[in-house]
């Protein structure tokens, strides 16, 4: 069963989130992503560093980023693609990446346009086709030319919130705050625009032949890690 945009917008509302771009505008703008990057601090977690200077992620957000790109593959027959960008280097963000086969992981980068650039080269997409998932100001610079826009929820930077809302740099904002599953949230409002969360938990339940086709092209991605020299993006 598919849900109405009217369903999904009636749900995450509820749930607290807000549609800043209306959703039936939001779901013409997924018709055109072809990637989806993610910052890690105050995305995968709540920006807190453990003793070892890195932060950490969590299984139910990690269940989300696999389940979009399954949802995806569903849609359209081929993997999307998926990076990291962040402006510190985690160890954490590191072993995910390697763990869920991203297709990139930026690290250390203080300009994230330049990540992006490269990135987009290297796939050869736009950035008005890329979905970007994002927190704080580090990420301003992409959420102003990505193609979707989604804001991890925060009631401690109300004029934050209110600037990327009247700059028209974000689309939706979550209801769940940072570390709190708020790429969760995200993954399944995106699978249910896409029109087949049913079908996305149905074929996994099942460990279909359709999953594992997903999985075996997902598990041969081999992460490439990059940083920045003298504002060049450089192997790590």
């Amino acid at each position: 069963m598919a849900h109405s945009i009217q369903e999904l917008e009636a749900i995450f509302t509820q749930l607290g989130a807000k549609f800043i771009t209306p959703i039936s505008e939001i779901d013409r703008k997924l018709t055109h992503i072809k990637a989806f990057v993610f910052d890690w601090d105050g995305v995968f977690n709540n920006g807190v560093k453990n003793e070892n200077k890195s932060s950490n992620f969590n299984e139910i957000d990690s269940m989300g980023t696999n389940m979009l790109r399954f949802s995806y593959f569903l849609k359209y027959g081929s993997l999307p693609h998926t990076a990291i960008i962040s402006g510190e280097k985690n160890e954490m963000a590191f072993y995910f990446s390697e763990r869920e086969h991203v297709d990139a992981c930026y690290f250390k980068v203080a300009d994230k346009t330049i990540a992006l650039a490269h990135f987009c080269a290297l796939k050869g997409i736009k950035p008005n086709e890329v979905c970007y998932v994002f927190d704080d100001v580090l990420d301003v610079s992409l959420a102003e030319i990505c193609g979707l826009r989604i804001l991890i929820g925060r009631a401690s930077n109300p004029l934050f919130n209110q600037y990327l809302i009247t700059h028209q740099f974000v689309d939706y904002l979550t209801a769940q705050s940072s570390g709190g599953f708020a790429v969760r949230e995200s993954s399944e409002l995106l699978m249910g625009l896409n029109g087949n969360f049913d079908t996305c938990i149905t074929e996994r339940k099942n460990f279909s032949q359709t999953y594992k086709d997903y999985l075996g092209k997902r598990q041969s991605i081999i992460v490439p890690f990059y940083t920045v020299e003298n504002e060049h993006i450089i192997p790590a």
